[in-house]
Formats: structure tokens, C-alpha cells, sequence
């Protein structure tokens, strides 16, 4: 029967079958499982050395009788204040009553001796044992073990399975099987499925059985089913979504030689604890980095289960929106939402993978595709921007409350900084994905030449089509197009701030009155033209016959965008009194609110003339690589 079953999986994926037979024998299973066990078993002893027993104190949390004891020390308390106000009441009056002292005097020592002798009660006599709630006892002591083993899964599972993952790649690229797992017939999904089911299984063994007594544990803490299976679920959509980004690491880190497995499991690592301490102090999901936060599970894992950090404000997890739409007011939609997050960047992930798996040196990305890839992190970035969260005035006079209200400028300016942050991240890492070596472009060039006839109008030119979608075509275009995307919802911001409700009228007062909305728009442009200056940078420094072409066309971007501020600002040049100089270096946004609207036309036309003239030096290196690629073609032939 397991031989039918082992042909079973054969035929569905013969890799995960090859992973299985590598991994799932005697001694590793028998480990694992052993591990496993004694792990539960330890875990389980951990806890019952806390069993209260004939030395529990009263003072104990499970101890009835210690609560009534407790509620009178409470209820002392305010009777000894109350009695100590009225005294030094008396003792400040000039005709003061001294028997009236005296009496008050007496009634607060025997106060402080009845909490005394409640104290001694409560700190240094035990507590009867059958005044003790075993049940109650019993019930925290399991969810401490259901809440210990949901954290171990989550780090066990990400952590060891990318390490894993990470260092068979590294293996099978060492002893050259990955070329023949490239050439094989099975399909890029067939084979990398069953890599992340196969090479981690062991893992998956030692979960698997630490699952009945995690269920056992989660049912006699009274936790809702439901809940657990949602648990499982999340993290199934985790394990999925990390371990696609760890083989594409595998296949993108190779020059990292043995050190990648180390470097992505610690990333992943560092990751957890940083999610899990921002989850520990608060679900704060009202803002553009709300997506990223999502992929780690310990946001969701601590609202299904608000013990975990003894937090219970997770109300403020169900306040998070998505252009408005109240995503987290119910469990489902909270898990809709993680699920989502996950799907659509595994799903961006599994593209790279396909392409990377076939050819090493192919690129993650088509153009096409960046185009979508674009779009879509400025849905994430603006939807999670507009939400109708609670701000309040931040300046009101001695005794006044403040008013909650709701402002979509202030939501922008606010989360301007993340939209500009994760935009410059994906554009520069779609220079270097997108722009094409030498080699390509010579081809390219050669294969234009020989289709230039095929022209036809300026929507169906043949370059222009080449140049928006081709593979080997340089990236300018694209890039230009990505461009548009990123801006097209900032300018339209711009254009209808000042017409939108605003409550708190400080938040525009930057685009009002230090820098005005056309200046905006002209900055917004500048930036333009800066990106578009750095990629043609880089597409020169491609165009080398130099092996480190790579390594230039980094050093030379770096140098162009940080080495000019930094001259200007160690030179002591402020934004105030120099403002040119900032508009044409890569921060133009720094001068932009000193500079008058002609400055910024001048320093603009400057930086255009720079994008042209780069334009050109690249057009006519490419027309060289074209004629000789070609010249070469017809003297072999």
C-alpha cells in the first residue's frame, strides 16, 4: 500500500518523490520525532512545576479566598486618604479641633494595622488547598502551552524551512544536478512545488507531531476552534509566500557562495522578532507600511489569540480599512486580507522564479510585467493611505477636549514619506532588474537593423513597440512609463487637496503657503527627470566592455545621488540661501519651497538638456554595438 502510495506521488510530482526518498529515512524521521515528543514533553514539565500545591500563598491568583482578602486591602485604600486629607485639612486651620485630631489620628492607625494584619495574611499564610481553582489553574496552564507551541511553529517553520530551502539550492547548484533539473521535462512549477513540500519535510514531521497536543491544548484552554483553524491557515499562507521568496534568494544570491542559507533564515529571523515586538506594543495598521506588516503572522496570530501578548486593545486591528472599505471588522475579512496579501506577492515571486529557473541570467521581471508590478504596490501604498482614522487637534486651550476628526490630507501627508520610500525602492531595483546588459543590447540592435522596414505608425512603430515591451530593448521607456504610474496619483492629490474636506488646516500649509501646488507639480517633474538621469546612467555604464560593468554602474548612480548633497551640506550651502543648487542635485524637494517658480523652470530645463545629452552619448553607443555586431554577422557569412 505505501509502495501504491509512493507511485501516486510519483506520477503527481516525480521531484517531491526524489525529496522524499533523500530525506524521509529511518534515522532522520526517528529524530525527529523524538525531538518533537521531547519537546512537548519538556514544555509540558515546564509548566506543572507551577502546579500550586500546600506553600501556595494567599496572595496567589487562583486562590478564592485571597480575593476577598484582596478586595478589602482595595477598599482600605480610599478610607485611609479620604482620613488623611481630612487631617491635614484640620492641621492647616488656625482654631483646629484636637480631640477632632486625635480621633482622626486614631482611626487612620487602625486602618494601617488592619491592612497590615490583611497583608501578613495575604503575603505569608498559604492558602487552603480547597479554596484553590484547580480548574481555572488548568485552564491558563494550557493555553501558556498552546500559546508557546503556536510561537515555536511559526519560527520553526520559516526559520529552519528557508535555511533548508536556501542550502539546497546552494547544494544542487555545487554539484551541478539544478542544470539537469532545467533540462528535465517536468514543468518550473512541477519541480519547484515539489522542493518546497520535499526538502523541508522533515520539519513538516516534527510539526505534524506536535499538532494533537497542540489542538488538545487549544480545546482545554477554551479556545474557539475556528480561531485555531484560522491559526493554521495563516500560517500555511506564510510558509508558502516565505519559502517562494527563499528559493528565489537561492537562485538570485549565488555569489553569496555558503553564506546565503545563513543570510536568509537570519533575515527572516530578524523579520519575526522585529513583527513580533511591533505586535506585542500595538496593531497600529492605519498607514502605507500596513502591508508589509502583514506578512509576518503574528499580527493575525495575536488577534485570534489576544493572551499571546497580554494585549487587549486588538479593537485597533478591527478599525484597519482599505480605501475606505472596513476590511477588518470581522474575522473573515482579517483573514481575507492576509490571504490576499500573501496570494498576490507570491504571486509576483513566482514569476521571477519561472524565469529564473530556466535561465540564470534572465531577468526576474518582464517589462510588461513591471508595468502591473507598479500598479499594484500604488493600490497597496494609497489604500491603506485612506483610511478614516480618528487624528485629533494637536494645539487647544487649558481645558478644552479634544475633537476627533478625519482628514484624507493629513492621512497623505502623514504616510508621504512610506509612499516615497517604497517607490524609490521598487523603481531603482527595476533599474538594475530591467536595464540590459551589453551583450543584449548588441543584439537587439542587430535584430532592429534587420526589422527597421516594419515601421509603420507612431502606435504600431515597430522601436516603440520594442522599446515599451522587448526584452532585450533598452529600459528607458519603461522606466518612463513606471514613472507616470507612480505620479499620476500624487499630482492628481496635488490638484484636488485644497478642495478636499480638511480639518486640521496645518496640513496643507506646505503645499499652500511654503511651496504652492504648481512649484508640487514641478518638483514632482524634477523628480521625473532625476530617475530618468540615474537609469540612463546606468544603461551607459551596461554599455561597457568591462567585466564589473555591474559594479560601475552602482558606483557611479551612488556618486551621482549622494555625493553632490553631501558636498553642499559640508560646504555649508543651505536650501535657503542656495536653493539652485539643491533643485539640481537629487534632492531638488529641499530647495524647492525657497526657489522661485522661474528657478525651478531653469534648474528643469537644465536637468532636461543633462537627460538629453546622456540620451544621445547611449543612442550613439548603441548604433556603434548595432553596426559592428552586424558588420561581424556578414564577414562570418
Amino acid at each position: 500500500m505505501m509502495l501504491n502510495f509512493m507511485d501516486k506521488i510519483g506520477d503527481w510530482n516525480p521531484q517531491l518523490l526524489r525529496e522524499i526518498k533523500g530525506r524521509l529515512k529511518v534515522f532522520p524521521v526517528a529524530i525527529a520525532c523524538i525531538t518533537s515528543l521531547v519537546g512537548q514533553l519538556i514544555l509540558f514539565l515546564y509548566q506543572l512545576r507551577e502546579i500550586p500545591g500546600e506553600k501556595y500563598q494567599m496572595s496567589g491568583n487562583y486562590c478564592r479566598i485571597g480575593e476577598t482578602y484582596k478586595q478589602q486591602i482595595n477598599e482600605i485604600y480610599p478610607q485611609i486618604n479620604k482620613l488623611q486629607q481630612q487631617l491635614s485639612i484640620l492641621g492647616k486651620s488656625k482654631n483646629y479641633d484636637a480631640s477632632a485630631i486625635q480621633s482622626l489620628t486614631q482611626q487612620i492607625d487602625q486602618l494601617k494595622t488592619q491592612e497590615r494584619n490583611i497583608n501578613n495574611i495575604l503575603y505569608n499564610q498559604h492558602c487552603p488547598l480547597n479554596q484553590i481553582d484547580m480548574q481555572e489553574w488548568w485552564r491558563d496552564h494550557w493555553e501558556y502551552i498552546f500559546l508557546s507551541l503556536t510561537v515555536i511553529f511559526v519560527f520553526t517553520l520559516l526559520v529552519a524551512g528557508t535555511y533548508l530551502l536556501i542550502n539546497n539550492l546552494a547544494q544542487e547548484e555545487n554539484r551541478g544536478t539544478l542544470n539537469f533539473l532545467r533540462l528535465s521535462p517536468q514543468s518550473e512549477t512541477t519541480i519547484l512545488t515539489g522542493k518546497m513540500l520535499g526538502v523541508p519535510i522533515l520539519i513538516y514531521l516534527a510539526v505534524a507531531v506536535a499538532i494533537p497536543f497542540h489542538l488538545l491544548s487549544g480545546r482545554a484552554a477554551n479556545i474557539a476552534f475556528s480561531h485555531i483553524l484560522s491559526f493554521y491557515v495563516i500560517l500555511a499562507a506564510s510558509c508558502f509566500f516565505f519559502y517562494s521568496a527563499a528559493l528565489l534568494f537561492g537562485f538570485l544570491s549565488r555569489f553569496f557562495s555558503g553564506f546565503q542559507p545563513w543570510l536568509g533564515c537570519g533575515t527572516v529571523l530578524i523579520f519575526l522578532f522585529v513583527t513580533m515586538q511591533f505586535a506585542s506594543s500595538g496593531p497600529h495598521l492605519d498607514h502605507a507600511a500596513a502591508w508589509l506588516r502583514l506578512f509576518s503572522p503574528f499580527d493575525m496570530t495575536a488577534y485570534l489569540f489576544p493572551n499571546l501578548f497580554r494585549r487587549y486593545n486588538w479593537q485597533l486591528l478591527e478599525q484597519i480599512q482599505f480605501f475606505y472599505l472596513p476590511v477588518g471588522k470581522s474575522l473573515i475579512g482579517l483573514l481575507v486580507l492576509n490571504l490576499v496579501n500573501y496570494g498576490l506577492w507570491s504571486y509576483w515571486v513566482w514569476h521571477g522564479l519561472k524565469r529564473r529557473f530556466r535561465n540564470p541570467n534572465s531577468t526576474m521581471l518582464s517589462k510588461g510585467q513591471s508595468y502591473l508590478l507598479v500598479t499594484y504596490l500604488q493600490l497597496l501604498l494609497w489604500g491603506f493611505t485612506l483610511q478614516s482614522t480618528k487624528n485629533y487637534y494637536p494645539f487647544y486651550p487649558s481645558g478644552t477636549s479634544a475633537t476627533a476628526y478625519s482628514d484624507l490630507n493629513y492621512q497623505v501627508t502623514q504616510n508621504f514619506a512610506y509612499i516615497v520610500f517604497f517607490n524609490l525602492l521598487l523603481l531603482f531595483g527595476l533599474i538594475a532588474i530591467l536595464s540590459p546588459h551589453r551583450q543584449s543590447v548588441q543584439d537587439w540592435a542587430r535584430y532592429r537593423h534587420q526589422n527597421i522596414s516594419r515601421r509603420q505608425g507612431f502606435w504600431q512603430n515597430y522601436l516603440l513597440q520594442d522599446l515599451i515591451w522587448g526584452e532585450k530593448s533598452p529600459a528607458l521607456v519603461t522606466l518612463a512609463i513606471n514613472l507616470v504610474i507612480v505620479t499620476i496619483p500624487l499630482v492628481i492629490w496635488i490638484l484636488v487637496a485644497l478642495s478636499l474636506k480638511t480639518n486640521n488646516n496645518n496640513s496643507l500649509d506646505w503645499l499652500v503657503n511654503e511651496v504652492g501646488r504648481f512649484k508640487a507639480i514641478l518638483g514632482v517633474v524634477l523628480f521625473v527627470c532625476m530617475m530618468m538621469i540615474y537609469a540612463t546612467i546606468t544603461q551607459i555604464m551596461l554599455m561597457m566592455k568591462n567585466s564589473k560593468r555591474s559594479v560601475w554602474g552602482i558606483g557611479t548612480v551612488a556618486a551621482a545621488m549622494f555625493l553632490p548633497p553631501t558636498f553642499l551640506g559640508m560646504l555649508s550651502l543651505h536650501p535657503e540661501t542656495y536653493s539652485t543648487l539643491w533643485l539640481l542635485s537629487s534632492f531638488p524637494w529641499a530647495g524647492l519651497e525657497y526657489a522661485t517658480t522661474t528657478t525651478v523652470f531653469v534648474a528643469l530645463l537644465g536637468e532636461l538638456s543633462v537627460l538629453v545629452l546622456l540620451n544621445l552619448q547611449l543612442k550613439r553607443q548603441i548604433k556603434i554595438a548595432g553596426e559592428s555586431a552586424t558588420k561581424a554577422l556578414l564577414a562570418t557569412s
